[in-house]
């Protein structure tokens, strides 16, 4: 059996302000029906794969657990304490089977979308006999345009769909002429990242071309921790680690690699331009999302996130117009590479945008700035069947609710009640208190916060059961 290996760490910051920092590409719904996440992994499941190792950040831990739950997969979780890239997380996932060092790792982002999974499984099954046998294998997709976004995989002959191949090296993203040399050349792949091989084929090539990233993950594997499910590595040694890729570690580095080449619809999910590409377009290239009105235009995505903002595109050519409950991007398509500079102008700025939604998930649900002012903040907050928030006191803040869905059990200084809707409780400043839904809908109530400050810091835990902070 095959046991994938699913990155799931990147912030994708190019797919801004659909992905930020706080909830990224890789968890949002992007092509419709489910996240790109999701999508991973449904099309690593069945007889042909173990239970998948995922590795993440721990701000996502919740949100990846939630989500295999719902793709009715069980998949290990394994937490890095900050992003190092996709090096050291391969290397830890490697070094945590090395008690079966024969057998097959596939190692694939969770932010590319595949339109034609059964071609992607005949490319893994190819890739299979040869790794198999000891081969370093990657996959490349047939390009279908001068894609100037991608790295390039060079064949030393005319790729043979699904069938395993010498590979002659990788190119960086390249010029468009290049980028047009190679589609009419026939002998470069799109590179999808995504590489398949044996454990101690790979823990070889670590030991060969990156010795130096062996101790720092070995001791964050020594010192991982169990938290509630999850493989929490230790921080010390993976703060020692090399920020790296597995490109430039290993593949870049090492020899002989085998390509297999398919055909299956690949796109890497990095920028707009890719989410239009993917996406149903009308008879003028237009791709429209959410409340989308489009006029006159042509090759051209709007995208609106929610169903109280409307947005209309006027005579436009080849732009990308995303709307969200509190940020707008108006960008031609052939800039979509620079978004990410949005991201660092707005964090310059000390903009909320740049990182954080108006929306806030929570492993319990999530909540919502309706308003804000100088001394209150009105906030919607949604509590799924079973969710329990901490045990909690304010030192700046009271807070009052009132709920308009489901049923509430809430604790204010050790007395419990239960409200239903159209019932109120006051939550006044100091007093310990917590929020609980034992129901089986989702509750729904609004939050009137008053006070001096009322930054989300402004919690004393004394209990959680989802531990994300010590007990006071």
């Amino acid at each position: 059996m095959i046991t994938p290996i699913i990155l799931a760490g990147g912030s994708g910051t190019r797919l801004w302000p659909a992905s930020r920092r706080d909830y990224p590409k890789q968890f949002t719904d992007l092509t419709g029906g489910q996240s790109l996440f999701e999508a991973t992994l449904s099309r690593l499941s069945g007889p042909r794969y173990a239970d998948p190792l995922v590795v993440t950040g721990a701000d996502y831990r919740f949100i990846a657990a939630e989500q295999a739950e719902t793709a009715g997969v069980r998949a290990t979780l394994m937490l890095e304490p900050t992003g190092r890239s996709t090096a050291p997380a391969v290397l830890a996932a490697a070094l945590r089977m090395a008690a079966t060092p024969e057998a097959l790792m596939l190692v694939t982002p969770s932010d590319h979308r595949i339109a034609d999974a059964e071609a992607f499984e005949s490319a893994v099954a190819a890739g299979a006999e040869a790794a198999a046998r000891g081969a370093i294998v990657t996959f490349g997709n047939r390009p279908t345009g001068p894609e100037t976004g991608y790295g390039y995989l060079e064949l030393t002959e005319t790729a043979e769909t699904g069938v395993a191949q010498p590979l002659a090296g990788f190119v960086e993203k390249p010029a468009r002429a290049l980028a047009e040399a190679f589609v009419a050349g026939g002998r470069h792949l799109w590179n999808a990242g995504t590489f398949l091989f044996r454990v101690d084929t790979i823990l070889a090539a670590f030991e060969t071309h990156a010795p130096e990233l062996l101790m720092p993950v070995r001791a964050a594997l020594r010192h991982a921790t169990e938290d509630m499910g999850f493989l929490r590595l230790g921080a010390e040694g993976w703060e020692r680690a090399e920020t790296i890729s597995i490109d430039h570690a290993i593949m870049e580095r090492a020899e002989a690699l085998t390509v297999v080449p398919m055909a299956c619809g690949w796109h890497d999910m990095g920028g707009w331009r890719a989410v239009h590409a993917t996406a149903a377009q009308d008879a003028d290239g237009n791709a429209l999302s959410g409340s989308a009105t489009q006029i006159g235009c042509a090759d051209t995505l709007l995208r609106s996130d929610r169903p109280d903002t409307r947005i209309v595109g006027l005579g436009l050519r080849n732009i990308a117009a995303v709307a969200t409950g509190d940020a707008i991007l108006v960008a031609d398509m052939s800039e979509g590479e620079r978004v990410k500079e949005v991201v660092e102008v707005l964090r310059a700025q000390e903009a909320p945008q740049a990182d954080g939604f108006r929306q806030c998930h929570r492993p319990w649900g999530h909540y919502e700035t309706l308003a804000l002012g100088d001394r209150f903040q009105v906030k919607r907050i949604m509590v799924k069947p079973g969710g329990r928030l901490s045990l909690q006191s304010h030192v700046h803040r009271s807070e009052h609710w009132v709920v308009v869905a489901g049923t509430a059990t809430v604790t204010v200084d050790g007395r419990v009640e239960m409200l239903t809707e159209n019932q109120s409780i006051y939550v006044p400043l100091g007093a310990v208190h917590r929020l609980e839904n034992h129901g089986k809908l989702p509750l729904t109530l609004i939050e009137v916060q008053s006070g001096a400050y009322l930054g989300e810091d402004d919690i004393v835990r004394y209990e959680d059961v989802y531990a994300r902070a010590d007990a006071a």
